[in-house]
């Protein structure tokens, strides 16, 4: 069974596209109703960073809440760097979200780890883990609905959302506090990396609690193409921009991420977060993906060009997608 995650980051860098914000946000919007059409278990993510110049999508909810309104069946994940947000209007947000989409939100905490957002917002990089623990806590309790008390202050949150007891809180992170604390804290776990999962199914098992998770990419951000060294070619600038914006950002942090600084499309190419494939090829080797594995679809990758983007991703759900068996994380 495999798990098929659609990432959206909005990107519009005057470095690799010409079109507008506007034109991506319609054709993002565009792609998410089409997949929604196709009836699948399908999970859309929403990406959050902040400050970037190429206007990185800094309010996944409210894109998340106008994508509800033209779907019916896929599943709205919203990144959320916790950290940097109140949680009590975190807990109204999403509890929104929940009741637009019928009860299709879920949220995916993150603690950040990009230094100029981290001083954008306040955050001492080494109170990330505390804040963490205290959101979450927060919006379980914000969202049963009854009085509790938030720092010291009364708090209560209506609406309720309509998946009780909550939307799923999925937990991610790049380092093992982060994977311990998902276990406690969250119902699933994305990790920057997979070898988090195996401390994540630990701290489960230690709690009694069974293990939900993201395993490996085993196709990296999937493109599915009839001609996949000419549409390589075309794709590369929008993913050498994108590895190279996420590795600037990783700088600041001594943490192993998913993203590799690369000075041109052979090193990249080889590298392999980004892999163009016939058909035949993804079916030949998914027979070999665990159960936990997922099909990473990113078809905007750094503003790509809408054209390319659409064909990749009919080529996947007209080619792939029926010959596999597909489930929810």
């Amino acid at each position: 069974m495999a798990y098929v995650c659609v990432k959206y980051e909005c990107r519009a860098p005057a470095a690799t596209t010409a079109a507008s914000l506007a034109t991506m946000y319609d054709t993002t919007l565009g792609q998410i109703a089409w997949i929604d059409s196709l009836g699948l278990p399908v999970t859309i993510n929403f990406c959050e960073h902040h400050g970037a110049d190429d206007s990185y999508l800094p309010s996944p909810m409210v894109l998340a809440a106008a994508a509800a309104r033209a779907t019916r069946h896929v599943r709205l994940q919203v990144n959320v760097l916790l950290p940097y947000l109140d949680p009590l209007r975190v807990a109204e947000d999403v509890a929104v979200l929940d009741h637009l989409s019928h009860g299709r939100a879920e949220v995916l905490l993150l603690g950040g780890y990009v230094a100029s957002e981290l001083a954008m917002f306040g955050v001492d990089p080494r109170e990330r883990g505390n804040l963490m623990d205290e959101g979450v806590r927060a919006l379980k309790e914000a969202w049963t609905g009854e009085p509790f008390t938030y720092r010291g202050r009364p708090a209560r949150i209506f609406p309720r959302p309509l998946q009780q007891p909550h939307p799923p809180i999925f937990m991610g992170g790049s380092a093992a506090p982060a994977a311990r604390r998902a276990a406690r804290e969250g119902d699933a776990f994305i990790g920057g990396m997979p070898h988090l999962n195996e401390i994540y199914v630990t701290e489960c098992a230690a709690l009694g609690k069974r293990p939900r998770f993201q395993g490996e990419l085993p196709m990296g951000f999937l493109y599915v193409s009839e001609d996949p060294k000419g549409d390589w070619a075309r794709l590369a600038p929008y993913c050498l921009y994108e590895t190279n914006c996420y590795a600037r950002w990783q700088q600041s942090t001594t943490l192993d991420m998913l993203f590799s600084a690369a000075m041109d499309a052979d090193e990249l190419r080889k590298i392999g977060t980004y892999q163009v494939l016939r058909a035949e090829e993804v079916l030949e080797r998914a027979p070999r993906m665990a159960p936990h594995d997922a099909f990473m679809l990113h078809p905007l990758v750094g503003g790509l060009d809408a054209d390319l983007s659409w064909e990749t991703l009919r080529n996947f759900f007209g080619k792939v997608a029926p010959h596999i068996a597909m489930n929810r994380l």
